[in-house]
């Protein structure tokens, strides 16, 4: 079954001679559980394509369906509780709240939506995400790989069908970013978790389950990169 499925999606910027066509009729599907890696050059429409899987910008043209639902056809409130439900977000510069300690972190979103975390689940993620000794520290306190895993844990309380990940090793040393791609994909196996990853590093790509690339607003699919 196809958790997420894109279709025909285009998006341009600006109009006449000045438009930009970031993203030129993408068509792709991914099932339930895998791993996607997203790779292309700086400017290729990587980060637009995964704004718009998100639901944070709109499209020109097409569709974007999640677990079967149109999304771009919800009105704006519905959107918004269905993207805090259903689509966790890594980003590369962590956006943890200063103010607030990992613990306060990682449920904030549960709050946000007058929710009451899951304490088990939360106390499994600190375990998991090895914080639980961390758990009331403020990010000023935290080293970037530390910071980066309460993001992932903040991104997975919910137990949301979709991980998107822009870039979330952009700002770690090579052994913090081992145990964060590590950490994901444990997150896909665990949780039966979709995961589209964007990556501008073609070794960390090939940990993925398929490589699709990005260039001049089209994609194309690489196929698996492991049986």
């Amino acid at each position: 079954m196809d958790l997420l499925e894109v279709k025909n999606i285009s998006k341009t910027y600006g109009n006449g001679e000045a438009a930009v066509h970031a993203l030129k009729n993408v068509t792709f599907s991914v099932p339930k559980g895998e791993f996607v890696a997203i790779v292309g050059e700086s400017g290729s429409g990587k980060s637009t394509l995964l704004n718009l899987i998100g639901a944070l910008d709109t499209p020109t043209s097409g569709k974007v369906f999640i677990d079967g639902k149109d999304i771009f056809s919800m009105k704006e409130r519905n959107l918004t509780v269905f993207r805090r439900r259903n689509i966790g977000f890594i980003f590369q510069s962590f956006n943890l709240i200063p103010e607030l300690t990992v613990e306060q972190n990682i449920i904030f979103p549960v709050l946000l939506d007058y929710q009451k975390p899951d304490k088990k689940h939360l106390e499994e993620l600190l375990t998991v995400l090895n914080l639980k000794e961390r758990r009331s520290h403020l990010p000023s306190q935290l080293s970037g790989g530390q910071q980066q895993r309460a993001a992932i844990g903040r991104a997975l309380l919910t137990r949301p069908a979709l991980i998107l990940a822009d870039e979330p090793t952009g700002n770690l040393d090579s052994q913090n970013t081992s145990e964060v791609i590590s950490l994901l994909k444990e997150a896909s196996r665990l949780y039966e978790q979709t995961i589209v990853m964007i990556t501008h590093s073609q070794s960390i790509a090939q940990t993925a389950d398929r490589i699709l690339r990005v260039s001049d607003g089209r994609v194309t699919d690489f196929g698996r990169c492991r049986e």
